[in-house]
């Protein structure tokens, strides 16, 4: 019997636990080779980007798609650049694809992240922002045949956003007062359902109250928390596409 099965039998539990932590520490390791040895601060905010994007990919099912892109309405208003969007693949296309820059029509996001170098008071702030950008955007949502073969129109479900990082600078991580006092001052568009220090812990508020995560284990319970979040969510709207055509034909529209 080899070591891992060995303690999965013993106790499964811990087994679980420290497989995940393991897990963690890669990706710690690789935060850490990127901000020793890279020495643009642009190339290396690219290069944690796509570290958690891959990590994201690794344990979201197919049915989400994860990217770097610009979310953009009916309308042709556009959001910022958004560091991580998690969207629909299957039943929405990106549009205007050149390499690794797309737009993600809004009707598709499910999910917004802002990646940073650490959490504190200004970073917070700024990821609010970027999620607002993506929020005030017009999505569409027309009647689609469903398995009971009447017409239905998806109800729009808020889009989540968050902030990731490497480190949080509250030494008391996201139980410090100072972290609850700003993070409760970002309201409507702004506010931020959650987020996640791979060295400091992570939170959401996907319930309705405050849940502080385990600091040894946050990944794992960050990426398990957001699954099961996504999953109430269910399929993004069906686009209105007849409003994108409009746009083509009236240049006045």
């Amino acid at each position: 019997m080899n070591k891992a099965r060995e303690k999965s039998v013993v106790d499964g539990k811990n087994f679980l636990r420290s497989a995940f932590a393991a897990e963690q520490e890669v990706l710690s390791v690789q935060l850490k080779l990127s901000s020793e040895s890279i020495t643009h601060d642009g190339v290396m905010g690219d290069v944690n980007e796509q570290h958690f994007i891959e990590a994201l990919r690794k344990y979201l099912p197919n049915r989400y798609a994860v990217d770097s892109a610009i979310v953009i309405d009916s309308k042709g208003l556009t959001s910022d650049q958004i560091d991580i969007v998690i969207y629909d693949p299957q039943y929405t296309p990106t549009l205007l694809d050149q390499h690794d820059h797309r737009f993600i029509p809004a009707e598709s996001v499910y999910a917004v992240f802002e990646v940073k170098p650490t959490i504190n008071k200004g970073y917070l702030e700024y990821a609010a922002e970027k999620a607002a950008s993506v929020r005030v955007l017009e999505r569409t949502s027309v009647p689609i045949t469903h398995v009971g073969g009447e017409p239905r129109v998806k109800d729009l479900f808020p889009i989540l956003s968050g902030i990731i990082a490497t480190t949080i600078d509250w030494g008391d991580g996201f139980s410090s007062e100072a972290f609850r006092q700003n993070n409760s001052l970002l309201v409507g568009q702004q506010v931020l359902d959650c987020g996640l220090s791979v060295t400091g812990g992570c939170f959401d508020i996907f319930e309705g109250d405050l849940i502080i995560g385990p600091t040894s284990n946050s990944l794992a319970y960050f990426i398990f928390r957001l699954l099961q979040k996504l999953n109430s969510l269910g399929t993004v709207p069906a686009v209105d596409w007849n409003k994108y055509a409009t746009v083509m034909s009236d240049q006045d529209a």
